[in-house]
């Protein structure tokens, strides 16, 4: 995989935790905190699919408005080891990342509605769209990066 599609992909996923919403009296990070584990399909225009595997570890601080994160993602081609931080201001998220192995590194933002935010990823190689919802202990992802081998990314989380 090359290092465009792996970070395509890896900060997408950076996103899977961070707008689960919560009562209006916590920040709508508090949920997050703790270990995370998943499983999903990456979608490639040259070799169809493979099957993911996904850890995350999240750490929320003020009330709930922000989370710093770690992710590490593997498929049969590849690994990424993912850290960042992501911010609420009144329903705005925005945030930063990095990813060692691929040598790369962007920002966020994008908008909390209901238990789903939309997104959008910027690096120095690659964008994405983002589609996270949220019930209870479990999260469905869809990822959308732009102009990259991947064309989709499908996952599914639960709290360990």
């Amino acid at each position: 995989m090359t290092i465009r599609n792996a970070t395509a992909v890896g900060m997408s996923v950076s996103l899977l935790f961070g707008a689960a919403l919560v009562p209006a009296s916590a920040g709508p990070f508090s949920d997050l905190a703790g270990s995370w584990t998943g499983a999903g399909t990456l979608t490639k225009k040259s070799s169809g699919n493979e099957r993911l595997r996904c850890q995350a570890r999240y750490d929320v601080g003020n009330a709930g408005e922000q989370v710093n994160l770690r992710i590490t993602c593997a498929s049969d081609s590849f690994k990424f080891d993912l850290t960042g931080y992501i911010v609420n201001r009144g329903g705005s998220i925005s945030g930063q990342w990095s990813e060692p192995n691929y040598n790369s590194s962007g920002s966020l933002d994008g908008r909390v509605s209901d238990s789903k935010i939309s997104a959008h990823a910027v690096g120095n190689t690659f964008s994405a769209h983002i589609v996270v919802s949220t019930q209870g202990n479990r999260q469905s992802v869809t990822i959308e990066p732009q102009e990259t081998d991947v064309t989709r990314v499908s996952l599914a989380f639960q709290r360990r």
